[in-house]
Parts: structure tokens; C-alpha cells; sequence
């Protein structure tokens, strides 16, 4: 269809009915941008308008039912005497913008991925609802976790994954075991509560009809004739490990069913049009007794290939170990290798709810960690998802306007071919050639006569670094692709990867030239964002050059004043705050920093790495950014896993780095970490000369022993030990 008349149309109807035009107003809008050729890509536009309809229905339904049992972050973020209130007279959509926080559960190879909230509340599919725990004693008190004013939360790690919530208030306690099984090779979310009462009493399992996000609609629900199943929706769902003594339906227009908790009559099923259904099942607790319940919902469809209920030990298989004296960093580095395996199936996910999708800049990242960790075998896996991705142009598309992922896609491939020490496979010939060929037909021309020239195309950044514009950390990608095409060619066909070379230092004079522009128009080397920003938080994008493609030397002034703008003016409580989108405190870009620092000897980094470490959840976990005042999630997924790759990147490079021509060891190792007797342990750690496991004995008052044993590709490469104390003996 013609365009024009539509914008006519709309335009009319707009003014008719007392609107804004909303074509004049977009016009205004792209004003505040670079021209470009993608004002938002559809999907970041598509995910916005599902994620504030679930806001809107928040907006009409709880702040009118505050009297219901809300998840964690409503209970919070609705209560005016918390820190975390939020008042709501003029927004449209009420969201989760203070307590975004939740911990994945699941099994390796699992698509399925589980959430449980910080107060146990569990939802087992997802963006479905969820299933609560309460504990009612019979003079009427109550325990509900999620109004609790302190609960513990803790992450087991020794089989499998199981995120455990201990609450208690006024003589009530209870304990929830969230996790994944496998029974007769089938996955389901398991569910075990143990409850206790000074009095007589009920534990209470509740069908919640809401998850971490909001509204999550049912609209029938029935308790089978055993009394020990729940089939929600026409779907069977939840099984009880006993029958339930006393069984209660509620809709919404009759409220909660926490409301019906003592009612005499008792319903074995109920509907609600508007979605509202809430169900409690009773089961008795005598006093000072411990009562406990499995709760069991299956995870497949029937059909479903069978899974081992071993596959944790083969998943974690050959990774690198921490062995270390810091209770902190161990257990952070344990939960992040986990999180790795459980957003890996096929694809790499960020996230098991929010960002449950496929970008190539995270995968990019979240494969380097698997890479760097050792576990290639699912790093490969990812990697071949790829090429069925890339278009017939070249582009590896993961949303159109963003111009970084080639140079991403072709830097991580190059990265696995230097780690595993292996040539790049003939399937992938066509592929990089493309890729990289697209990199170099996608710049502008440099004869334009301003900064920009020779620069990839203004584009929408979903790093968040501001409105449409020419993003070095695109260029800086860009280049890193060039080089890796060239680097991947050069053993296959000389020709090939020369054309790449050049290409690859022609951009890098290109880039020169306009960051020269930038330190004129600055005063100052630092790097902004773009050739036509000033500098501000997105000058974080540009960290890129130096972390994590090294394609300056690691005391390239225009890195470091970068990094030395960022600490002085955008760090909130030792950790970087992104004030553009996020509005939080960023792990990940935290540890970009860090990496900076690390690489030019600035001890620095470790006072930035502690206090990513003093962010995390109880769970060992980091939402993508983090709210200042309560120290919750107040952006993207509450378990962000490329946040637990940088933790694990950051862990191995303290250990193991290259560094040209050379490895650099123990440069990142904590002094206080050489303060005791135990020794310090890493590996085995792929690197691009060949794997490696380190050992550091520290002896107090002496020189610390550091040794390695490694099994290189070819011959061993320089190696220089760096530990914080001064030189440690060789080998």
C-alpha cells in the first residue's frame, strides 16, 4: 500500500479526536538523532509494546487490589514507607522498576528455565504464573514470604542448581526448595516446602495468577478427585505430593483467596473471565511439627526427547575450576559456570525471562566465558547457529540498525579457532568472507569532509549509549571483524586475508583521524560515544578498543582517559551507572572497566571488582542493572547472564591473559589472597597458545611459588608471572 495516504489518514484522525500528531511528533522525535536508516528496530519496538501491555494490566488491576498477595517487587515497590516506592500518578504502565530480581533453575540442554523470585515464589514456565508457599496457624496469623521483612535466600550448587527461601515471622517459619529433576527422563520443576507452627495450622500451597513481571492471567482452574493435581487452563500442571486436607477457588470480583484461607465451604474448581483465578490447597501442621510438600510440574510436552539426570556432571565435564580463600568470589564463580551451561541448550540466552532471545553482541560475550571456561563443546554448539542467521548480503542480523555484530560474530569465531587451536572449517568459508565484506561495503564514504567519514552508518544501539549516532563501538567492532577474517584466512588463503588486512588498518586510520577530531573539539584524549558527543556515560561503548579487542596497547592514553572520565564522573557507589536507559548500576560494564584497568597495571581494578561482587544477589546472581537506593534489579532480566560471563572473563584474565605474543599470569591476583597458607588453583584454562592450569602457593613473608602445567598447540609461548607482590620464580 501507498504510504502517503496513510499518513494522511492517521494524521486526520489524530486531530479529530483531540490527539497529537503522531507522524509530526515522530518527525520531532528523530530530530534528537543522527539520521540513520532504522529510527528503533521493529523488534526492540514489538518486545516494548508486549512488555508495557502486561504493564497496563498491572496498572488496572493492582493498585486497586492491594489487599491480594503480590509478588516481592509489588509489595515493595507500592508500599510508601519502602525505598523502593514508586509513585504512579502519571504513569500509564506500572512495572517492575525496583526489585527486578530472580534466579534461574533448570537442567543442561533444558530450553525450559524456572525463575523463583526473592521470596520463593515460583514460576515454573514461562512469563506463565506462579506457585506460592504460605504457612496460616489457626488463631488466624499468617506467613506470607513476600510481606516478610526479612527472608534468607541461598543457591546450591552441588547438584545441579536449587535456590533455597527460609522465612519466618511471629513463631511461622518456612522453607522452600526451588530446583529442576529428572524422573524417568522427563524434566520437571520441583517444588519441596517444609512448614512450621508454634500452634496448629495449614501449610498452604497458592496458584498465583501473577510472576516478576506482573499479571500473569488464569482463568479456570480444577483439583482432580484425589485432591492431589491441579489442571489449570485445560492444561495438567501442578501434582501434590499428598491430597490436600481443605481446597479454596477465589475470582476476582471475590478477591484473593488468601481472603477464603478459614472459609468453611470448600470448591474443588473455579473460573474467572477476567483471569483472576487464585486456588490455595491446605494441608495439615500440627504444632511444633515440621510439615513437608514436593510440588511437582512437568517441564515437557509429551514426545520430548528423554534427558540424563546425570547430564550435570557431563555438562561441567573438564572446565576451568576456582580454587581460592575468597568464600565470595568461589561461590560467584561456581553460580556464574552454572548459569553459562543453563542458558546454553542451543542458542545462548542473556536471560531466562526478559531477554530469553537471541542478540549476537551478548552470545558473542556469553560464548567468549564458555570459551574461556573450557567448555567449548557448548560454545560450538552456539557458534553453529550462526551461519543460518547471517543474511544473503552478509549481515548477521539479530535487529535491523545495529551495525556491531558482524565484527562480533567474526571476532568470536576467530577466538574459538585461537582457543581450540583448530583452522576454520570450509563451512564457514562463505560465511566470513561475507561477513566481512559486508563490514566494508556498510561504511560511508571518506571523502564526506566530516568526523563521520569513513565511519559505519549512524544506528540505534541497544547498549544504550543514546539516540541514533555514528558509535565507535560499532567502528572499533568493525575493525575487530576485519582483523579476525583476515587472521582466519591467513593459513587457508593468503590473498583473501591480505584484502582483509588492509582493510581492517584503512578503518583503523579512519577511526584515528575522527577520535583526533574529537580530542581537539575535547580537550582532552578521552573517547566520547560518537565524533559528536560530548562525553557522557555512553563513552563506556568505547571501552571496546581495549576490552575485549585489544586493538590499542594497554596504556593507549585515549583508553585510559576514557576510563579515568567514567570513574570520576559516572561511578554511583564504586560501580559504573549508566544514567542513559538503564538508570542503574551496571555489573557487566563495570567489568569492562576493571578489564581496562587490569590490562594497564592499575590496581584499581580490584576495588571495581569487589564491588560488582558486594552487588550480586544472595543467589550469586546480577539483574542487568541495578537500582542504587535498594540494590535491586531496576532494568532488564533479573538474572543477566552476561553479567556471570564478565564475572567469569574477569576471574580467568586475574589468572591467565594474552597479551600479544605473550601470556601474563597471577596479574589479578587479590593480595590478601597471598596472605594465607592454601593454595590457589585455576584451570584447566583454554588460552590461544594452548590450555593451562595454574597453581600460586603463597607463603607468607616469602615470594609466593607460582607453577603451571600446560599443553600448548605448538611451541610455548613468553610467559610472564605478574604477581601483585613483584616477580614470582619461574617454572
Amino acid at each position: 500500500m501507498n504510504w502517503l495516504p496513510w499518513r494522511y489518514l492517521v494524521k486526520r484522525a489524530a486531530k479529530r479526536h483531540g490527539f497529537l500528531d503522531p507522524i509530526a511528533l515522530l518527525g520531532k522525535l528523530q530530530n534528537f538523532a543522527q539520521p540513520s536508516e532504522v529510527g528503533e528496530p521493529i523488534e526492540l519496538l514489538r518486545a516494548g509494546v508486549v512488555f508495557h501491555a502486561r504493564g497496563l494490566i498491572n496498572s488496572r488491576v493492582i493498585q486497586h487490589n492491594l489487599d491480594w498477595v503480590w509478588p516481592y517487587w509489588v509489595e515493595r515497590q507500592f508500599d510508601p514507607e519502602d525505598p523502593a516506592f514508586i509513585p504512579r500518578a502519571f504513569s500509564i504502565t506500572h512495572i517492575n522498576l525496583s526489585n527486578r530480581n530472580w534466579t534461574a533453575v533448570g537442567h543442561p540442554d533444558l530450553d525450559e528455565l524456572p525463575i523463583v523470585d526473592p521470596r520463593g515464589l515460583l514460576t515454573p514456565w514461562y512469563d506463565g504464573w506462579s506457585l506460592d508457599g504460605w504457612v496460616l496457624a489457626d488463631d488466624g496469623r499468617c506467613l506470607l514470604p513476600s510481606r516478610c521483612e526479612s527472608s534468607q535466600q541461598t543457591y546450591e550448587l552441588d547438584e545441579g542448581v536449587c535456590v533455597v527461601t527460609e522465612s519466618s515471622s511471629d513463631g511461622l517459619s518456612l522453607t522452600s526448595r526451588s530446583r529442576v529433576v529428572v524422573e524417568n527422563g522427563k524434566p520437571y520443576c520441583q517444588m519441596v516446602l517444609q512448614a512450621r507452627s508454634d500452634v496448629a495450622g495449614s501449610l498452604v500451597l497458592s496458584l498465583r495468577p501473577a510472576n516478576p513481571e506482573g499479571i500473569s492471567l488464569i482463568n479456570r482452574v480444577t483439583l482432580n478427585a484425589d485432591r492431589d493435581h491441579w489442571v489449570v487452563d485445560g492444561k495438567p500442571a501442578v501434582t501434590f505430593s499428598r491430597p490436600a486436607e481443605h481446597h479454596h477457588v477465589s475470582d476476582y470480583q471475590r478477591g484473593d483467596v488468601r481472603i477464603h484461607l478459614q472459609d468453611m465451604d470448600d470448591q474443588s474448581e473455579g473460573t474467572c473471565d477476567v483471569g483472576m483465578v487464585t486456588a490455595a490447597a491446605l494441608f495439615p501442621l500440627k504444632a511444633d511439627k515440621v510439615s513437608e510438600l514436593t510440588v511437582m510440574v512437568p517441564l515437557s510436552d509429551e514426545g520430548a526427547p528423554e534427558l540424563s539426570p546425570g547430564d550435570w556432571g557431563a555438562a561441567l565435564q573438564g572446565h576451568a575450576r576456582l580454587e581460592c580463600p575468597d568464600e565470595d568470589w568461589q561461590f560467584l564463580y561456581d553460580a556464574a559456570i552454572r548459569s553459562l551451561v543453563l542458558h546454553s541448550p542451543d542458542d545462548v540466552y542473556p536471560g531466562p525471562y526478559t531477554y530469553k532471545r537471541f542478540w549476537f553482541r551478548d552470545a558473542a560475550f556469553i560464548i567468549h566465558a564458555l570459551l574461556c571456561a573450557g567448555l567449548t563443546g557448548r560454545a560450538e554448539k552456539a557458534l553453529n547457529q550462526f551461519p543460518g542467521r547471517q543474511l544473503k548480503n552478509g549481515y548477521f542480523r539479530s535487529q535491523e540498525g545495529e551495525w556491531d555484530a558482524n565484527g562480533e560474530v567474526l571476532w568470536i569465531l576467530r577466538r574459538y579457532h585461537e582457543l581450540t587451536g583448530t583452522r576454520l572449517p570450509p563451512e564457514w568459508h562463505g560465511a566470513v568472507k561475507k561477513g566481512a565484506r559486508w563490514i566494508q561495503k556498510k561504511r560511508l564514504s571518506d571523502t564526506l569532509g566530516k568526523p563521520h567519514a569513513g565511519l559505519l552508518p549512524a544506528g540505534f544501539s541497544a547498549e544504550h549509549l543514546g539516540p541514533n549516532d555514528y558509535y565507535y563501538w560499532d567502528d572499533f567492532w568493525g575493525i575487530a571483524g576485519l582483523q579476525a577474517a583476515s587472521d582466519l584466512f591467513r593459513p587457508l588463503d593468503h590473498e583473501t586475508s591480505g584484502i582483509f588486512a588492509a582493510g581492517a588498518k584503512e578503518f583503523t586510520q579512519t577511526v584515528d583521524r575522527s577520535l583526533a577530531t574529537c580530542e581537539q573539539r575535547l580537550k582532552r584524549p578521552a573517547m566520547p560515544a560518537s565524533p559528536y558527543r560530548r562525553l557522557d556515560a555512553g563513552a563506556i561503548g568505547s571501552l571496546a578498543m581495549g576490552y575485549p579487542t585489544q586493538l590499542c596497547a594497554p596504556d593507549d592514553s585515549r583508553l585510559l582517559d576514557c576510563a579515568e572520565f567514567l570513574m570520576e564522573r559516572c561511578f554511583v557507589k564504586g560501580a559504573f551507572y549508566q544514567d542513559m536507559i538503564h538508570s542503574g548500576l551496571n555489573a557487566y560494564l563495570t567489568l569492562h572497566v576493571a578489564q581496562v584497568l587490569l590490562r594497564a597495571g592499575d590496581p584499581r581494578f580490584l576495588d571495581l571488582v569487589d564491588a560488582v561482587a558486594r552487588l550480586a544477589s544472595a543467589t550469586g546472581q546480577w539483574p542487568e542493572a541495578i537500582h542504587p537506593a535498594t540494590g535491586g534489579g531496576c532494568m532488564g532480566d533479573g538474572h543477566h547472564v552476561w553479567a556471570s560471563a564478565e564475572w567469569v572473563l574477569m576471574v580467568r584474565n586475574c589468572f591467565v591473559r594474552e597479551e600479544g605474543n605473550r601470556l601474563i599470569l597471577c596479574a589479578g591476583l587479590p593480595p590478601r589472597w597471598l596472605e594465607q597458607e592454601n593454595p590457589i588453583r585455576f584451570g584447566p584454562a583454554p588460552t590461544s597458545f594452548g590450555t593451562l592450569s595454574i597453581t600460586v602457593q603463597p607463603r607468607p613473608g616469602q615470594e609466593p611459588e607460582v607453577t603451571w602445567e600446560a599443553d600448548w598447540h605448538e611451541k610455548e609461548p613468553e610467559i610472564e608471572v605478574r604477581l601483585p607482590t613483584g616477580a614470582a620464580p619461574g617454572q
